[in-house]
C-alpha cells in the first residue's frame, strides 16, 4: 500500500535508523552536509531531561512515543479486550481471549489490526467513545511509568503520538488526564455511525500540525519502537519541517525497570470511571474471568434469593458461606439505641452501591426504608426493604422523607450516587433540616473482578454483578451521633455546613478525601447526561 511521501526531515531519520540497526544505542550518531546543517535527527540513548536546561525546554516541542515512552506494559491485549467487553459484550471478549494463541505468532503490527477488527467491528461510534472515555484512563493511568511521566512533565508543549493503539481509544485519556496538545494516532473506519474495523488509509489521515511548523523538536519513546515495525515508526505521520531534531530512546531493559506512577502524582485526580471490569484483563486474568463466569451466574442467583427472601439473622451467615465477607465495626447492638425515638432515626452514609441501604438493616437487625433517586423499576422490586423515590423537587423530596420518618428508620446516602474511588462527593444538605441530630455510617466495600456499579443503560444488573463476585466484602462502621443545629463562634451553622461537617467526620473514618463534586458531575462527566435512567428498566 502506497502512501504520501513524508517530509524531508523524517524520511531520513527512518532510512538513519534503518541503516544503523547494528550501532549500539548510547553513542551519538549526526551527519551533516556541506552547508553545516544536520541531515539527519541525533540518537541519544536515555532521558531529555538529563541534558537540557528548564528554559530550554520550555522551548521545545516534545513529541512523545505513547505505547515506548510513557506506558510501561509492552502488552495491548487489556485496552483492546476492555472495548470488547464493555462497548461490545462478553462474547466479542470471549472470540478476541481465543484469538490470544494466534496473535502471540504474528507481528505486533498485524496483531493490532487483528484486535482492532475482532473489538471495532459493527460498534457504534458512541459506544466505543464511551469506554475511552469513562473507562480506559483508569486502566492508562495505572501502566503509566513514572520515570516516562517525568519527561513528559517537564515540557510545555507536548505531542502525542500512538502507533498501535487506535487514536480513539487513547485520545481523552491524554488530553484530560496528561495534558497533552495534540494526539496523532491511527483511525479506524466508520460507517453510518459504525465502525467497519478496518484502519483508514495513511494517505486519507488529515492532521492538523501546522502550528508545529518550525518548532524545534525533541522525540522520546523505547528503542523497540524504532527498530520492530518499519511502516509506523514514530515520527513517521508527522508532516513537519522542524528545525531541530534528536530523539532519545529507552531500551526494553530499562523499561522493565520503570516503577507504576503513584496516585498522588497523578496529574488529574481519578474520582470517576466506569465499566464492569475490575480488574487489569491481562490474557492469563481475562480466561480465569471466563472460567468464573458460569459459575459466577448461579452463584449471583442464590445470594439474591438469599438476602431477598430470607430473614437477616439466617441471611448473613449463609452469605459468609457463601464468599460474602461483611465486618462491622461498633455495632448498633451495643450501643444505646433502643430508647423511642418519635420521628425516627436518620442514618446518614456514604455511597458505595446499591446494597449500602441493606447492609446497614441487616446490621441493625431490623427494617428500615431507603431514599432512591433515578434507580431501575428492577432494583425496587428486588429490594429487601422499602424504598422511596425522590423527585429532584426539594419541597416534595422534604415531604416524602419526613413521612417515612414518622414511620421508622430511614436511610439516606447524601451523595446521591456511587463513588468507586477514595473520594466523597458533595452532601446534599436537605438532611440536616430533617431531624435534630443524625447518626453516620462509614462505608468501604471491595470488588475484586466486577463493579456493582455503573453509568450505563444496565443499572439494573448493578447488584447482580456485585454478587458474581468471588469474594464481595463490606466493612460498615457506626460513628458517633452528630446534631445537626451546630453553634461555632456564636454563629448558627447553615445546613450545608453541618453537611459539610457529616462528609468531613465520615471521610476521616475512611481515610478518603472530600470533593465538592456532584452527582450531575459524575454523570456529565461519564455519561454526558443527568443520569436520570428509565424506570421501565
Amino acid at each position: 500500500m502506497a502512501s504520501r511521501p513524508f517530509s524531508k526531515s523524517f524520511f531520513t531519520f527512518y532510512r538513519f535508523v534503518r541503516q544503523r540497526l547494528g550501532n549500539p544505542l548510547g553513542q551519538h550518531h549526526q551527519e551533516r552536509s556541506t552547508s553545516g546543517i544536520p541531515t539527519y535527527p541525533e540518537i541519544i540513548e536515555g532521558c531529555p531531561l538529563a541534558s537540557q536546561d528548564d528554559d530550554q525546554l520550555q522551548n521545545q516541542v516534545l513529541i512523545l512515543d505513547v505505547e515506548g515512552g510513557l506506558l510501561r506494559s509492552q502488552s495491548l491485549f487489556p485496552y483492546f479486550i476492555l472495548v470488547a467487553i464493555e462497548a461490545g459484550s462478553f462474547l466479542r471478549g470471549l472470540i478476541l481471549l481465543c484469538l490470544y494463541p494466534l496473535l502471540t505468532c504474528l507481528t505486533q503490527e498485524i496483531q493490532s489490526r487483528v484486535m482492532i477488527m475482532v473489538c471495532f467491528l459493527g460498534l457504534r461510534v458512541e459506544n466505543v467513545t464511551r469506554v475511552s472515555r469513562a473507562t480506559l484512563p483508569k486502566h492508562f493511568l495505572e501502566d503509566i511509568g513514572r520515570e516516562g511521566f517525568e519527561v513528559v512533565r517537564g515540557f510545555k508543549r507536548v505531542v502525542g503520538l500512538s502507533r498501535m493503539i487506535p487514536r480513539v481509544m487513547v485520545e481523552d485519556f491524554l488530553k484530560e488526564y496528561i495534558g497533552l496538545e495534540m494526539v496523532v494516532g491511527r483511525e479506524v473506519k466508520m460507517v453510518r455511525g459504525r465502525y467497519v474495523g478496518l484502519l483508514e488509509m495513511e494517505g486519507e489521515i488529515k492532521l492538523s500540525l501546522d502550528k508545529l511548523e518550525g518548532a524545534e523538536m525533541i522525540g522520546f519513546g523505547s528503542s523497540s519502537s524504532y527498530f520492530s515495525h518499519s511502516d509506523h515508526q514514530l515520527f513517521t505521520c508527522c508532516k513537519v519541517r522542524c528545525c531541530a531534531l534528536e530523539v532519545y530512546l529507552v531500551t526494553p531493559e530499562q523499561k522493565r525497570h520503570w516503577s507504576t506512577l503513584p496516585r498522588y502524582q497523578y496529574p488529574r485526580p481519578l474520582i470517576f470511571h466506569d465499566g464492569r471490569v475490575a480488574f487489569r484483563p491481562t490474557p492469563q486474568a481475562t480466561l480465569a474471568m471466563f472460567m468464573w463466569l458460569p459459575l459466577a451466574v448461579l452463584l449471583t442467583m442464590l445470594r439474591t434469593l438469599i438476602f431477598v427472601n430470607v430473614p437477616y439473622s439466617i441471611s448473613l451467615p449463609i452469605g459468609s458461606a457463601s464468599g460474602v465477607t461483611t465486618r462491622v465495626i461498633n455495632s448498633p447492638n451495643h450501643r444505646a439505641l433502643a430508647q423511642p425515638n418519635p420521628k425516627g432515626r436518620l442514618y446518614v452514609c456514604n455511597h458505595r452501591t446499591l446494597l449500602d441501604p441493606v447492609y446497614i438493616s441487616v446490621m441493625l437487625n431490623k427494617k428500615v426504608s431507603a431514599v432512591t433517586y433515578s434507580v431501575s423499576r428492577v432494583s425496587e422490586l428486588l429490594s429487601p426493604i422499602h424504598t422511596i423515590r425522590l423527585t429532584r423537587n426539594r419541597d416534595e423530596d422534604r415531604r416524602r422523607m419526613e413521612h417515612s420518618l414518622q414511620k421508622g428508620d430511614l436511610v439516606i446516602c447524601p451523595e446521591g450516587t456511587t463513588c468507586r474511588e477514595p473520594y466523597l462527593l458533595r452532601f446534599s444538605p436537605l438532611f440536616v433540616e430533617l431531624v435534630d441530630e443524625v447518626y453516620p455510617v462509614a462505608l468501604v466495600n471491595w470488588s475484586n473482578m466486577f463493579y456493582g456499579t455503573s453509568t450505563g443503560r444496565s443499572k439494573y444488573m448493578d447488584h447482580f454483578y456485585y454478587f458474581m463476585n468471588p469474594h464481595p466484602a463490606y466493612i460498615i462502621e457506626f460513628m458517633d451521633r452528630v446534631p445537626t443545629h451546630k453553634v461555632i463562634n456564636g454563629r448558627r451553622c447553615e445546613s450545608y455546613e453541618v453537611a459539610n461537617i457529616v462528609q468531613g467526620e465520615i471521610a476521616r473514618v475512611l481515610g478518603f478525601e472530600p470533593t465538592k463534586l456532584t452527582r450531575k458531575d459524575k454523570y456529565m462527566i461519564l455519561a454526558e447526561n443527568e443520569g436520570v435512567v428509565d424506570i421501565k428498566q
